[in-house]
């Protein structure tokens, strides 16, 4: 049963009174852990190792568990957390917990840890262990290289189902999943794939190449890992295979880590999208320089492009001193289009991370905002005219409304255009922010109202 915040707090409470004893109780310890989720410990031991004085308390709790077990949790812990755990053991204790990890998350720990370390495990490893281990840490960050596993189940072309199923039985053990089989001829290349419920129900005699799926669905290693993503939730596969240059099937990446990479990214793409850079860890968990260094770059340039915004300003004083009530509106005006244009922006940003929309699509999008981003402006000067009438009467009213059409439709056609024209010069298309889009509209908000305003108000 998986526990709620309450009840890891109280878990943790208990391990550490046990812990405080001056012999704790391993038999105790060891029962309160096996009834536990490997989640929840690696969250319980996430919150101890952020505190120095609990860090003790934690490493005795995985000294506890078994070698499998304490990779299993180790794995839930993040990369900081990790290295904190790692730097208290011993090469023999740390070698243990790489064996027992997935290959993929070994990979992973194994690129945090410094150059000398490294090289004294490698030492240490067996020939086989070792050469896959430098394999899998040596692909490029963000690649299906760097998140796939070796640890599946292979079967060679040309056996019968009774010699398949036998195969099955001896590398299952380690595999990470045994639901998906894939079938390899000489070379190693990929010629096929077939379910577990498939090889079960098939005839034992029966040869593999005939019953398997030649239609395979598979990435290169080299490929984005946001597209891995997109194709494993697309085709709402178990694990997608990945191959080499040379056709060879080199690992997979399951659908658990698939989820992980999805996640990330929105989580990476919401952060752009607010003009934040990317944290290295949890808004709870991360320094407050980092956490200052990341925010304060776009703040900053915002800060200067909003001087555009006053320069316009004063560039019409004649005008605002002629008609005074016309500043009652600014405010409302450019928080409209900015508003508009960062809804645009969203829109837009979010679909082509999903791949829902594409450059091939622009020319379309932009006729479909046209009539979207005129209604709004429409409707949005339906609203406010009354106000203009009683503030300044029917002349400023007809100002205020044409400048909340042009605005609105402005600022969403430039919210819409933004991502387009980043993705054209190899930008990421999230970086067309929110804050980004409307300090544009705001300078741009004033040229617009106080020209109409200036055009339509100058005879009276």
């Amino acid at each position: 049963m998986a526990l709620n915040d309450e009840s890891l707090q109280e878990l943790k409470a208990e391990l550490l009174d046990e812990l405080a004893k001056e012999v704790p109780s391993k038999t105790l310890l060891s029962l309160r852990l096996a009834e536990t989720r490997s989640a929840d410990i690696g969250e319980i031991l996430e919150e101890m190792i952020e505190d120095d004085e609990e860090l003790p308390a934690a490493l005795s709790l995985l000294d506890i568990l078994s070698a499998e077990r304490a990779a299993n949790v180790l794995g839930y812990l993040p990369g900081e957390s990790q290295l904190e755990v790692v730097g208290k053991l011993d090469d023999s204790q740390v070698l243990k917990l790489l064996e027992e990890m997935g290959s993929d998350e070994r990979a992973d720990l194994f690129n945090l840890l410094s150059e000398d370390r490294r090289e004294a495990l490698l030492r240490r490893m067996a020939h086989r262990e070792r050469e896959d281990l430098k394999r899998l840490a040596s692909y490029e960050e963000g690649t299906a290289g760097a998140i796939m596993t070796s640890d599946y189940v292979s079967i060679a072309s040309g056996m019968t189902v009774s010699q398949a199923m036998m195969r099955v039985r001896q590398t299952a053990p380690d595999a990470e999943t045994v639901y998906q089989l894939y079938i390899l001829d000489s070379d190693g290349q990929l010629i096929g794939t077939m379910s577990l419920r498939q090889l079960m129900v098939a005839r034992p005699g029966a040869i593999v190449d005939d019953i398997m799926i030649k239609d395979v669905i598979s990435t290169r290693v080299d490929s984005a890992q946001e597209d891995v993503a997109r194709i494993v939730a697309k085709y709402d596969l178990l694990a997608l295979p990945v191959i080499d240059a040379d056709d060879r099937m080199v690992g997979i990446v399951t659908h658990d880590d698939a989820m992980d990479v999805a996640e990330s990214e929105a989580t990476e793409d919401f952060h752009k999208g607010m003009s934040i850079g990317q944290l290295e860890d949890g808004v709870s968990r991360v320094k407050l320089w980092s956490l200052y260094r990341k925010r304060v770059f776009w703040l900053v340039l915002l800060v200067f492009a909003n001087l555009f915004s006053g320069a316009g300003i004063a560039y019409f004083e004649d005008t605002i001193a002629a008609q005074v009530a016309l500043v009652f509106f600014l405010p409302l005006l450019i928080g409209s289009g900015g508003n508009a244009g960062a809804q645009a922006a969203t829109l837009m940003v979010r679909g082509m991370a999903t791949g829902d929309v594409g450059v091939k699509d622009w020319g379309k999008l932009l006729g479909r905002e046209l009539l979207v981003a005129g209604s709004l402006g429409i409707t949005m000067a339906i609203a406010v005219t009354p106000i203009g009438i009683m503030r300044g009467g029917e002349a400023l009213a007809m100002v205020v409304a044409l400048s909340m059409v042009t605005i609105v439709l402005f600022g969403s056609l430039l919210g819409m255009c933004l991502p387009f024209v980043l993705e054209r010069f190899k930008v990421d298309p999230a970086t067309a922010s929110a804050p980004l889009v409307t300090t544009l509209i705001d300078a741009s908000g004033v040229v617009i109202y106080f020209s109409i305003a200036t055009l339509m108000l100058s005879g009276l």
